[in-house]
């Protein structure tokens, strides 16, 4: 006779593990209608889904070259059937916004999503959207000259010392060597 005793109690162990971890996974999943309409409002605030409103078209495009390469003496109806058939698509750019809210729901508090709003919303907030990225590459550009005057000096330095140092012990600092004179 088979005993499944020992198997059957791991399987119950093993139940009841994922179940104390799965349970509460799930219920935070949940999120309110609250918590969606405050992500919505930051989403649409922070403009976070406005990058991804040319997917649809950059897809329909590069379609409809494909297809009329393979078949170029039917382009014109290539085009129309494509661009038809993404029209009937472009509704489900719905299901993106609902992702994202929910993402954003479970991502911050009420709270935070009210405060991201109000900042993004005020004109401090639609002043940093708008010229954000053009401080962020003109500081990476500032960052560049910094290392590279601070890699500069720091060589310099810690050859100079390192020289005198061992100049004393007559070993010199190699690439520090003087060349001769011609």
């Amino acid at each position: 006779m088979i005993n499944l005793a020992g198997p059957g109690r791991r399987l119950a162990a093993a139940a009841i593990i994922l179940s104390t971890v799965m349970v509460p996974a799930l219920r935070a999943q949940d999120v309110s209608d609250e918590q969606i309409k405050a992500a919505r409002a930051a989403i649409e605030a922070i403009a976070a889904t406005n990058g991804f409103d040319n997917i649809l078209p950059n897809l329909a495009e590069r379609l409809k070259t494909t297809l009329i390469q393979s078949s170029p003496n039917h382009q014109e109806l290539i085009t129309k059937t494509v661009d038809d058939k993404a029209l009937e698509l472009a509704a489900r750019r719905a299901d993106l916004e609902r992702e994202a809210a929910t993402i954003y729901a479970k991502t911050f508090s009420v709270e935070q999503l009210n405060a991201i709003t109000a900042f993004y919303t005020s004109d401090a907030g639609k002043k940093l959207l708008k010229d954000g990225p053009i401080a962020s590459r003109e500081l990476l550009k500032a960052a560049d000259i910094w290392a590279a005057g601070v890699s500069r000096d720091l060589t310099e330095a810690a050859t100079k010392d390192l020289s005198a140092t061992l100049t004393e012990g007559q070993q010199p600092v190699p690439g520090t060597e003087e060349q001769p004179k011609p």
